[in-house]
């Protein structure tokens, strides 16, 4: 069959082969050839992944590392601190921090992981944003550190109640791992980072492989028969139940992290009145949304009928009301509650949890109410 003219320009992850010999329905995404499904379906392998383990290929996100000059740790750490509001120093090795790059107003470039194992810094950006985001770390800090693209690296996900399990039998120091814990260990001889975390609500682990080893790496964990490979499509629906931003839909560059209700990722340290307080592009913005509240905030969204309320849906304060208060982010069916969910942003003063709002929805007005996030208990290894 010929490859159709949108596909050829397309890049492969190293697992891409591996993923059309098991029948994935590949389609474009961020510029990779990516599977969207399995022949399982969406929803078998949504839960399948709730009750069991799934393997993602996540290799298209960008890896790097930030090693510094000085050969101190915490040099990169404070280098680093001067393009993100988190707590960069205060990460103890074998260790990873939830961080967002920030703009001049305070809107957010990108969302990323930052590890620390002990004599640098590990990165993991989006695929879409990790050619912009190399670029902003040179141009930032290229007199502190050495930005090391990790191009010769591929990315595996495997998540699930099942997924500890389906690693010890690989990765001796699994099973001791808690949540958010980082750094090199081998798995199944082949030297990989391991973080124990995930993008789906689940318990689970991110392994960072070569990307010469990593399809024998994936071939090993899919013997295993609670290990199903799950594609994008069900990424998403997972993500979404556990209330997770999605960049480019729930936070972009017009985003600011108090809007988003990432208030929890910004350590008090950074925050006004804390030690390094401020010192990040758009602090001033960011941090008067942190003293005074912000203007419009994310929330949660359950509809009260079976019909699921879509990214870009437009939402009003009641049935009859002309102007629109917000706009719906991300939403689909949630396979896991067998009801439809939804994110989205509105007026602060109308996010409490229980309001009553209304989506328009090919015409019609949908009833709906912002609810608590996550939609879907995680059950991460505290």
């Amino acid at each position: 069959m010929p490859v159709p003219d949108d596909q050829k320009s397309l890049r492969h992850t190293p697992l891409h082969a591996l993923h059309v010999s098991l029948g994935g329905k590949m389609v474009p995404f961020a510029g990779y050839d990516m599977p969207v499904q399995y022949p399982a379906g969406v929803l078998k392998e949504h839960l399948h992944t709730r009750a069991s383990a799934g393997l993602f290929d996540v290799s298209h996100m960008g890896q790097i590392a930030l090693r510094p000059k000085s050969g101190k740790v915490e040099d990169a750490a404070r280098a680093l601190e001067r393009l993100v509001p988190q707590d960069i120093v205060a990460i103890a090795p074998n260790r990873q921090r939830y961080a967002q790059f920030t703009n001049e107003d305070g809107g957010i470039l990108d969302d990323l992981m930052v590890a620390n194992f002990g004599d640098h810094l590990f990165l993991v950006v989006n695929a879409a944003c990790k050619d912009a985001d190399e670029a902003h770390l040179r141009a930032n800090l290229s007199g502190d550190c050495v930005i090391d693209p990790l191009a010769d690296r591929a990315l595996i996900a495997l998540q699930g109640p099942k997924a500890e399990t389906a690693l010890a039998t690989l990765c001796a120091a699994a099973p001791s791992m808690k949540f958010m814990d980082a750094g090199p260990h081998e798995v199944a001889g082949i030297k990989c980072f391991v973080s124990r975390s995930g993008y789906t609500g689940e318990d689970g682990f991110e392994i960072s492989a070569p990307a010469s080893d990593v399809e024998r790496l994936a071939k090993m964990l899919l013997d295993n028969p609670d290990v199903l490979p799950i594609g994008l499509g069900a990424r998403d629906s997972l993500r979404l139940e556990a209330g997770l931003c999605l960049y480019g839909h729930d936070i972009d560059t017009a985003t600011t992290p108090v809007e988003a209700a990432l208030e929890w990722s910004v350590q008090k340290s950074r925050r006004s009145g804390g030690a390094r307080a401020g010192g990040f592009p758009g602090a001033e913005k960011i941090l008067a949304h942190f003293d005074n509240g912000a203007t419009r905030r994310r929330v949660g969204l359950r509809a009260e009928g079976r019909a699921p309320v879509r990214e870009g849906a437009l939402l009003f304060a009641d049935a009859d009301a002309r102007e629109p208060i917000g706009q719906v982010t991300s939403g689909g069916f949630g396979p896991s509650l067998n009801a439809p969910v939804a994110m989205g942003y509105v007026p602060t003063n109308l996010s409490a949890l229980g309001t009553k709002l209304f989506a328009e929805v090919r015409g019609q007005r949908l009833p709906l109410a912002v609810a608590a996030m996550p939609f879907v208990k995680n059950t991460y290894k505290r």
